[in-house]
């Protein structure tokens, strides 16, 4: 949300929107994935796997980024986002079958397997476990949530939420304190190439990180309390909206 609110509300050039974006990033993956690590939300092993994919899709769209368009990028954007909004709507229920039972060892996927990514995550009832699935799947979906991340300065949270609340079959808050712990890693990629391009102001980019650090770590205390229903619609919603503000501005070319 923070590139469409700079350059739409703050009028901000889009390319330094998203630099600051990317910074303020970096801050929160830093801040609030500690804390979700340590309350056993993240999944850590599916996240260093997914993280090959998206830096090396970052850096490419990172690359990219400096031969389009402002308003190419806006269009995009709001594509994005609202394919975003879109998926994050349509809810499933993840498998939630005992580890060594029949029925869950027949769904396993084997890469899956091999590398240990199944686990469990905080529930009202103690811990509650889960599977992983289709992680090659998952995995094409980073290196396009990478490029993403470079060439729009989102993170890409958005899209490795989906890729693994709705592709992989994860619990959406695993999903989400997952992604949260990979988007840094992706943003310091992309970073790197819009701090070489001068595309990052610390006049601006340091009041975001502060602002967006502090609500890092208010989310990641209101997290376990949060209903997933709640989360969905919440996110839904705000995507929506943001996504209609950049289409419009970037069809009328005023990004």
């Amino acid at each position: 949300m923070i590139v469409p609110l700079l350059s739409l509300a703050c009028g901000v050039d889009l390319r330094y929107a998203v630099g600051a974006s990317l910074v303020s990033v970096i801050a929160t993956s830093s801040g609030a994935a500690s804390a979700y690590v340590r309350e056993g939300f993240t999944n850590v092993r599916v996240g260093m796997v997914l993280e090959i994919a998206t830096t090396f899709g970052a850096l490419a769209g990172a690359f990219i980024a400096g031969f389009v368009s402002t308003s190419v990028i806006a269009i995009v954007f709001g594509i994005v986002l609202l394919y975003s909004a879109y998926l994050t709507l349509r809810p499933h229920a993840h498998a939630t079958e005992t580890p060594g039972s029949p029925s869950e060892a027949a769904t396993r996927d084997r890469v899956a397997v091999w590398l240990h990514l199944y686990s469990t995550y905080p529930g009202s009832r103690g811990p509650e476990p889960y599977t992983v699935k289709h992680v090659g799947g998952g995995f094409g979906l980073m290196l396009v949530a990478g490029v993403l991340s470079g060439l729009l300065g989102i993170g890409s949270g958005a899209v490795k939420v989906l890729a693994m609340d709705q592709v992989m079959r994860l619990p959406f808050k695993v999903s989400t304190t997952t992604s949260n712990f990979m988007i840094g890693v992706t943003a310091a990629a992309s970073a790197g190439v819009y701090l070489h391009r001068g595309y990052i102001d610390p006049g601006l980019s340091l009041p975001v990180m502060l602002g967006v650090l502090l609500g890092a770590f208010a989310g990641a205390r209101l997290l376990p309390a949060a209903r997933t229903h709640h989360l969905r619609w919440v996110f839904g919603s705000v995507v929506v909206l943001l996504a209609i503000e950049m289409l419009y501005n970037g069809a009328t070319g005023r990004l």
